[in-house]
């Protein structure tokens, strides 16, 4: 794994939150921030990191309530406003004016409200298997299980609790990745035993009736036609249907790139081929726009 540094910010309202600095990008290409899924965290874009860092700087933040980062007082601050203004502070910090975003689920979300609000901040982004329309059934099996806390007494029956949960979403792993994802979601708790890495509370503003509807997504996609943008998609994804990633690549228009990642669910961990070679296209088209 390549050399990272653990950084720290503050949030506007006062909790320490944690960052992965992977350095790169020493010929004034700009950073890439690499923004996680609902229950992930920092470690979830190692795979992603020790292919470009060097080459680029990535910046990977444990949101609020996950890894490293405090846990929030108010469990509703747990909504995707709360996190923009959380990213728009560390970027303030660290004098980031223009970034690449990849953006897995929960992270897409973000880096839609930051198209919307600041695109003159993206040089480019990844929509890792997120889109403006979401799928009832990937957001029924999500509320299934989030907040659901559960240990286990060694690494590898996590492992095989990920593989039996998940089998349907990841269905070429074996266990070496399931152990792989294991180190990356969960954590060893004071008892020594391995605990999910995140704050069970996350999952409250999504039983709030209603709240899932939020506003209507599909005019933010304008905001995307003068970035470069790259739509992933799982092929299994129960969360992003085919029709929703056709219809972006549609909207967006020529700056868009839509690729499907065979036999992976919701969502692709960026270490897939497919997945690898269009994130290479994607930033050679930054590099190209300057």
């Amino acid at each position: 794994m390549n050399p990272f540094e653990d950084r720290y910010w503050w949030s506007p309202d006062g909790l320490r939150l944690h960052y992965r600095d992977y350095a790169g990008g020493a010929d004034g290409r700009p950073p890439i921030l690499c923004l996680p899924g609902l229950t992930r965290n920092a470690r979830d874009f190692e795979p992603l990191a020790s292919r470009l860092s060097g080459d680029w700087r990535l910046i990977c933040p444990d949101m609020r309530g996950r890894g490293e980062s405090a846990q929030a007082k108010d469990p509703m601050t747990y909504v995707p406003l709360t996190y923009l203004q959380d990213i728009s502070r560390l970027l303030a910090d660290l004098a980031i004016q223009r970034f690449v975003v990849v953006g897995t689920s929960l992270g897409g979300l973000i880096a839609m409200l930051i198209a919307v609000t600041h695109a003159e901040w993206l040089a480019g982004v990844v929509l890792n298997d997120i889109g403006p329309t979401i799928e009832p059934a990937g957001l029924e099996r999500i509320r299934g299980y989030v907040g659901t806390g559960s240990t286990h007494p060694s690494w590898v029956h996590a492992a095989r609790a990920l593989e039996a949960a998940n089998q349907t979403v990841y269905p070429r792993y074996a266990l070496e990745q399931w152990l792989a994802m294991a180190k990356r979601l969960y954590r060893l708790n004071s008892a020594g035993r391995v605990v999910l890495d995140y704050d069970m509370r996350i999952a409250e503003p999504l039983r709030v009736a209603g709240g899932e509807a939020g506003v209507d997504m599909w005019p933010v996609m304008a905001a995307f036609r003068a970035i470069p943008t790259l739509i992933l998609r799982g092929e299994l994804s129960d969360l992003m249907s085919a029709e929703t990633a056709d219809r972006m690549a549609r909207e967006i228009g020529p700056q868009a790139e839509l690729v499907t990642v065979p036999r992976v669910g919701h969502a692709p961990v960026l270490d897939e081929p497919e997945a690898l070679a269009g994130i290479d296209r994607l930033l050679d088209r930054v590099l190209a726009h300057g």
